[in-house]
């Protein structure tokens, strides 16, 4: 398996904007059938250096993942977070 997370920062960090966000992201469940995993997390500490969510997406190889990156459903959350994203950081790794 690869995992597959991305930690977003928000524009608009107030709570309405994280909530759309979320369910932009969530929106993808059952979509991609590349998408095996699919979890979607908000912040609850909001330190300094907390993110506002975190995307954590499971793939059974490389090819599934590159497959998810493509995918149109994807591509519509892409254009979503790059209107609503300050900043984003990720990791993949086999799991």
């Amino acid at each position: 398996m690869i995992t597959h997370i991305v930690l977003f920062k928000l524009k608009d960090g107030s709570p309405e904007s994280i909530a759309r966000t979320a369910g932009v992201l969530k929106a993808m469940e059952g979509k991609i059938e590349e998408l095996k995993h699919l979890e979607v997390g908000t912040d609850i500490l909001h330190s300094e250096r907390s993110y506002d969510i975190a995307l954590i997406t499971k793939f059974e190889s490389m090819q599934a993942l590159e497959a998810y990156q493509v995918h149109p459903e994807h591509k519509k959350v892409i254009e979503h977070m790059q209107e609503a994203r300050e900043t984003s950081v990720s990791v993949d790794f086999e799991s």
